[in-house]
């Protein structure tokens, strides 16, 4: 969602550096955003503040980082191109003639998920997914610490989505299922989930792994150990035209 449906990677980067400008400190910088895009609460976790070195306690800044996005969350609007693609998805068919099935698996929580759609734009985009197949970070179903690059998320999205299968109809099985993911640790939650990945950087997460495309879509950077080796995948080039 964040970052690939929505500009919120940006708002919530502007915010952060409104924030570090006023305690005099560096602003984002590319590396940075990488190391934090689409990891749980990484705006306040080690690596950020191990950076930031701010003379404010962590709770200080969440409360400060808080009000400053509440500010900004009117300006969220879909990303060029995100609704008329989830519109296409949700008008096409498989060989077989089964409707697509889409689901939104995100790292945000409700509360915060539901300060996003705050125009008609973004209420329109995600309309294309039912209540029943929005994943969210606080998901009761989502164990403590199996938030990505653990594959829970989206293997949580597949069953709501089988679960909501016609009487007959063979349930969609995990190579079936098509993820799209602007972070690398969703690239490899996607790939541990035994799924196909299309992987959508923002342009700062594109120039910092501009030598690993490969690895990232094969979910294989090594930023996160990986118990099975089977579940890394090949890179499969494809002309377009």
């Amino acid at each position: 969602m964040d970052g690939l449906l929505i500009n919120s990677k940006d708002i919530v980067t502007n915010s952060i550096d409104e924030i570090l400008e006023k305690y005099e400190k560096p602003l984002l910088t590319p590396l940075i955003r990488a190391k934090l895009m689409g990891v749980p609460d990484s705006s306040n976790g080690d690596v950020f503040h191990d950076w930031a070195k701010l003379p404010i306690s962590r709770e200080q800044w969440a409360r400060e980082l808080k009000k400053q996005m509440y500010r900004n969350f009117p300006n969220f609007k879909p990303i060029t191109g995100s609704e008329s693609l989830l519109r296409g998805l949700g008008c096409s068919q498989n060989a077989i003639g089964n409707a697509t099935k889409l689901a939104l698996a995100s790292s945000a929580k409700t509360a915060t998920y539901n300060l996003k759609p705050s125009n008609l734009e973004t209420k329109q985009l995600f309309g294309n997914f039912k209540p029943e197949h929005r994943i969210l970070g606080d998901d009761p179903r989502l164990r403590p610490g199996r938030g990505k690059p653990e594959p829970d998320i989206y293997l949580i999205a597949l069953e709501a989505l089988n679960a909501s299968a016609k009487p007959g109809e063979a349930p969609i099985t995990p190579s079936e299922y098509l993820v799209f993911e602007d972070s690398v640790v969703g690239v490899e939650a996607g790939r541990r989930a035994g799924m196909r990945v299309i992987w959508v950087p923002h342009p700062d997460l594109a120039s910092v792994y501009c030598t690993m495309e490969d690895k990232v879509l094969a979910g294989g950077t090594g930023r996160v150990a990986i118990e099975n080796e089977s579940q890394l995948g090949e890179l499969i080039m494809i002309g377009l035209s």
